[in-house]
């Protein structure tokens, strides 16, 4: 096999080698997991190590050699750029995550490996050196490679050359990559917390400002990934939608672009203090006991002790600070952390509030079976003032997703299905958003992607559709994410 070069070509590859690149990452994603879960002799580690070797088998009889390389925040295989859709984003996202933490920059394959030699690999890679410098690991890895008796890989360095590959994306493509650099680098920062490491802030902050580029160039793309959702990485997608939500309502609010970088940093690390929660009572199942629930409440201030501990030059980010602490406080101050005296929110502790409530109460999580519909939960957040938001931002948070918000499933007065792909652009059209049919009158899918504008009127001057009432997506199987990524 030719050893991966370390070079960026900026092809994407045809359609044929998309689809088999795709398959070999997300059956590599999955055998990760399953060597994870589950002991080398379960029938399902050995069910996605076939399957894994197959997708590989199929790269190399396509292209000659197989060859996974990082490029910067890209993945390929071979030489053709994966493209992000909804069935790999978290596929990429982990493995761009596992290549970095493991100092590595590409996996070559020498013939075809044995099983055995694949769940070395990837036990290795789930374990990495991290005890050595980044720059460290790699040869640290192919050592215990060696040991192993495995020589079916060869293990290459990073390259982060990818400025002349983002030059290429579109604005949706962009997105999706700003939505998986941003999920890479909350799990590197959370997961180098809960390590006891201290990662710098200068990732994040570069993550920060593509999602607020992306905002303020194409917010339609960028708020519709937040309904992306990524069971096993719950945390991670639940920070980075928090920061989308966040800047997209801070600048409906009319921040400037300097507080919206500062408003992004907070709602990105507003939850960083999970890093110091066992792990067991954040994936725990079921309602949690009054103990349990007094421990994860401490995360709040938890989180401003985990950003002391970050490197930052000498400039501590004190908004950040203050947001992770308030952001459960409610504006009665009846939430948490308790305290003595009284006290103001500070804006950005409200806006995060609002997009931290909406994006949870609109995630299946592990003690509940199915999410509140999005414009049920806008309707609680407006008329239920127990819940401690400010009603003000709050108001400018429906003016900014509409009644109904984006990735709701609708019912037409047409009798059709649709689902929401962006509020209105007329501020005074709330409730008649952009949407795309799903099905027709008859319960027929219609394979249509034209966006349509139900402030469109029909001749005799009444709208031609108009909203009757929500739907559960589960109901007719529909997968949200889908129509999105």
């Amino acid at each position: 096999m030719t050893a991966p070069t370390q070079s960026a070509p900026s092809g994407v590859g045809d359609p044929s080698g998309q689809k088999a690149a795709r398959a070999f990452v997300v059956a590599m994603n999955s055998a990760i997991r399953a060597v994870r879960l589950y002991p080398v002799e379960n029938a399902a580690v050995q069910k996605a190590i076939a399957e894994l070797g197959s997708s590989a088998e199929r790269v190399r009889e396509g292209e000659g050699s197989c060859a996974l390389r990082r490029v910067g925040d890209f993945l390929f295989v071979n030489d053709t750029r994966l493209r992000l859709t909804f069935d790999n984003y978290a596929a990429v996202a982990s493995l761009l995550g596992m290549f970095r933490d493991a100092g590595i920059g590409g996996i070559g394959l020498y013939d075809t490996p044995l099983p055995r030699a694949w769940v070395v690999l990837l036990s290795f890679l789930q374990s990495p050196p991290l005890e050595y410098p980044e720059e460290e690991r790699l040869a640290q890895l192919s050592a215990r490679l060696e040991t192993a008796q495995v020589h079916d890989f060869e293990l290459v360095p990073a390259s982060d050359e990818q400025d002349e590959l983002e030059s290429d994306l579109d604005s949706k493509e962009k997105a999706r990559q700003t939505y998986v650099r941003s999920l890479d680098v909350t799990r590197e920062i959370i997961t180098s917390a809960r390590l006891g490491r201290s990662p710098g802030l200068k990732r994040v902050k570069r993550a920060v400002q593509g999602i607020v580029d992306s905002i303020l160039t194409d917010s339609a793309s960028m708020i519709g990934l937040t309904t992306l959702r990524e069971f096993d990485e719950y945390t991670f997608v639940h920070s980075v939608n928090v920061c989308i939500l966040a800047v997209a309502l801070g600048r409906r609010l009319g921040l400037s672009k300097i507080q919206l970088l500062d408003l992004g940093l907070a709602a990105l690390l507003h939850d960083i203090g999970k890093s110091r929660v066992p792990l067991e009572l954040l994936n725990k199942r079921g309602q949690l006991d009054r103990d349990s629930r007094l421990i994860l409440q401490q995360h709040t201030w938890q989180g401003v002790l985990a950003m002391f501990a970050l490197p930052t030059g000498g400039v501590r980010p004190w908004r950040s600070m203050t947001a992770a602490y308030e952001h459960h406080m409610r504006t009665d101050l009846s939430g948490y952390p308790k305290v003595s005296r009284p006290r103001k929110l500070s804006l950005f502790s409200k806006i995060i509030a609002v997009a931290d409530g909406f994006d949870a109460a609109t995630t299946t999580r592990v003690y509940q079976d199915s999410p509140w519909t999005p414009a049920d939960v806008l309707r609680g957040m407006r008329d239920n003032p127990r819940l401690g938001l400010d009603p003000v931002v709050v108001k400018a948070f429906i003016n900014l997703t509409g009644i109904y918000p984006v990735g709701t499933v609708v019912v037409l007065d047409t009798f059709e299905l649709a689902i929401v792909l962006a509020s209105n652009p007329d501020a005074t059209a709330l409730s008649r958003p952009i949407i795309r049919i799903l099905m027709d009158d008859r319960g027929n899918l219609v394979d249509d992607a034209t966006p349509l504008d139900l402030t469109v009127r029909a001749a005799n001057g009444q709208f031609a559709r108009t909203i009757i009432r929500t739907e559960d997506p589960q109901r007719y199987g529909i997968n949200i994410g889908d129509y999105f990524a």
